[in-house]
């Protein structure tokens, strides 16, 4: 079943994500906000991919030592998702 679901991320520059899943695997991810080009590269490259392999790959990736970063909160994200 496809669905649709948002989340505000914190402690990072994007200010939202939209993120559609079918299934088990990500379907579309949109971001709001922060750095657009990588967060543009970061969505084109999740689509197809199974949630729990991506939550396996983005979680724990650090910005500038904030501790979290806009990929490690689209893990959290995608959590939410299974």
């Amino acid at each position: 079943m496809k669905k649709t679901f948002y989340y505000t991320p914190v402690g990072v520059c994007a200010q939202q994500f939209e993120i559609t899943t079918e299934d088990g695997v990500i379907r579309n991810v949109v971001v709001y906000g922060g750095c657009q080009g990588n967060s543009q590269g970061v969505a084109s490259l999740l689509v197809g991919m199974p949630i729990e392999e991506a939550i396996r790959r983005l979680r724990g990736i650090d910005c500038h030592g904030k501790g979290t970063s806009c990929p490690d909160q689209l893990s959290y994200a995608l959590e939410r998702a299974l």
